[in-house]
């Protein structure tokens, strides 16, 4: 049987393990077969029982074998065949976690009769012993062959090459090496499964750190010798989470962050939706160095469109005022807000000088007035009901019809392609998709702001209530025993454009809800809880040499 994450994390002294040990006529389970099988089935270091059967191979056991098991075709022959052996073997199993010394063989050779016998493959977990003495005794013994390791370690039962002597040999050696990778924080049945890609690395002795982290979800920080945060993470299992980066995290940064840890810190969570919104709270907080993705500025850019102006253009800007202008943001970068702008004056023509209005005539109207691709003032000739119905244009498509002004952008981008303007069909693209990448942004913050309070019960029993698109408590447990855990709730401003830290965290918890969304059940909501449609188009970068029609992409 497959057993959940929960029997993974299983205390060890509560596992029951079954030793399993075969001899066989040769060394492929395609061609070859059993001649004796040997089980002992233990838990919390006790016997609690003993399988052992000869099998009759239908075939010749060769004189090797012979010599090498002593097991003849004279002991055999009165012997079950595996197919009256496989029934009664299975219900000694049971449930247990298979053990055995290169357990692979063995179970390769049990698989492959359970397949020519019309049975289901064995499920259960797996522990190899000889891999966990490899990463544990490497520098203790010469090899780490069964008979080896009983010598050196002087263990009770000797191997010789009979099933069930063996087997009880493989079973001294288990709790040896269970309690040597005790030192490594090692507890349950998922750590010791994990110990064989972990013992050999080079922090493996900081196991310890994490010998107090619980497998439940929740947040993670890594500190160093002077206190400092040099990591947080999140996890739906901390235990687990954090012992990978000591196996199968390759990441560069990894080396380094162990080598600087001191400490390990944890918060468990009611769920993965309180984790992520706390791990990006603290990121925020202590801008840990090794937390690349979020070490940057904080300070975020914003398209502005200055409406309160008489011949209102738009502008990249850092910080924004309470001026009754539009603002699109935050964005990534000023870049990314110019590339937006870009994308707005290809289509609508506002001004792009800055000359202010109504100071004295140019002597010539700037350059954009006169390629013909800007309306501005200083050309002359500009009434205020034209300029002010491109404004709107701009101002409609920014909030309320999007296509407006993402159409035209498609359109031209297909001409352009028709053409053969590759190059500037590709210039067109990338901002048209930037644009519409901010909308995307902007229409999911605007839906989870506008539902007002907003309560949800989320997989694992975590009930989260939300205000404002941010989420205020988080509630697990059982009934009668739950916990709610009241979060910091970020200043968000009655209205205009957010400051990045609440803009990410509104759109964290929006991803969060999408990946959850088939188990997610909307307890409670103040305002309808929707996003406008239909959806907007993706702009795809593409490699091949003609560009496709535009796509139409899933709603944010």
């Amino acid at each position: 049987m497959q057993r959940s994450f929960d029997d993974l994390g299983t205390p060890l002294r509560e596992v029951t393990f079954c030793v399993i040990d075969l001899e066989t006529t040769g060394g492929s389970p395609a061609d070859c077969a059993i001649t004796e099988i040997g089980a002992v089935k233990l838990r919390g270091g006790e016997c609690l029982g003993t399988f052992q059967t000869l099998v009759d191979p239908g075939c010749t056991i060769p004189p090797t074998i012979t010599v090498l098991t002593g097991i003849t075709d004279a002991m055999v022959c009165r012997a079950p065949r595996i197919d009256v052996v496989l029934p009664s073997l299975l219900e000694f199993i049971g449930g247990s976690v298979i053990v055995g010394h290169n357990v692979r063989f063995d179970v390769s050779f049990l698989q492959a009769a359970l397949e020519r016998h019309g049975r289901p493959p064995l499920q259960q977990q797996r522990v190899d012993t000889a891999s966990l003495a490899r990463r544990l005794l490497a520098d203790e013994v010469p090899n780490c062959r069964l008979g080896t390791l009983a010598d050196r370690l002087r263990l009770p039962h000797r191997p010789c090459h009979r099933a069930l002597d063996d087997a009880l040999a493989t079973g001294d050696l288990l709790h040896v090496l269970i309690e040597r990778a005790s030192a490594l924080g090692v507890t349950g049945l998922d750590d010791l499964m994990a110990l064989p890609t972990m013992a050999g690395h080079r922090q493996a002795p900081k196991l310890r750190l994490t010998e107090d982290l619980p497998r439940a979800p929740g947040v993670y920080v890594f500190r160093g010798h002077a206190g400092e945060v040099l990591y947080i993470g999140k996890a739906t299992n901390l235990r687990a989470r954090v012992r990978s980066y000591f196996s199968t995290d390759t990441r560069r940064k990894v080396g380094g962050l162990l080598r600087e840890t001191a400490r390990i810190d944890h918060v468990v969570c009611a769920g993965t939706l309180e984790a992520a919104v706390r791990e990006l709270r603290l990121i925020h907080r202590h801008r840990p160095r090794y937390n690349a993705r979020h070490t940057r500025p904080t300070q975020a850019a914003y398209v502005k469109l200055a409406t309160a102006e008489r011949y209102p253009r738009l502008s990249a800007v850092r910080t924004v005022r309470d001026d009754g202008a539009l603002y699109l943001g935050p964005l990534a970068s000023t870049a990314v807000a110019k590339r937006i702008i870009e994308a707005i004056e290809t289509v609508v023509p506002l001004r792009r000088c800055t000359d202010r209005p109504g100071r004295a005539r140019r002597d010539a109207p700037c350059t954009a007035a006169q390629l013909g691709v800007a309306t501005c003032p200083c050309a002359g000739g500009v009434d205020d009901a034209t300029y002010a119905r491109l404004v709107e244009q701009v101002r409609t498509g920014l909030t309320s019809r999007p296509e407006l002004l993402l159409e035209p952008l498609a359109e031209r981008l297909r001409r352009l392609a028709a053409e053969g303007r590759f190059e500037e069909a590709a210039d067109v693209r990338d901002r048209a998709a930037a644009l519409a990448a901010a909308l995307r942004r902007q229409r999911r913050i605007d839906s989870m702001r506008a539902a007002g309070t907003l309560t949800v019960a989320l997989p694992g029993g975590e009930v989260a209530t939300l205000v404002d698109g941010l989420l205020v408590t988080s509630t697990s447990g059982p009934t009668g025993a739950q916990t709610t855990l009241a979060l910091d709730h970020p200043d968000v401003p009655d209205g205009g454009a957010l400051d990045r830290a609440v803009a990410e965290e509104i759109l964290c918890i929006a991803a969060e809800l999408d990946r959850l969304a088939p188990r997610v059940r909307l307890l409670h909501a103040e305002a309808p809880f929707l996003e406008p449609l239909p959806a907007l188009p993706s702009f795809q970068p593409v490699t091949r040499s003609v560009l496709p029609p535009v796509r139409a992409g899933r709603a944010a």
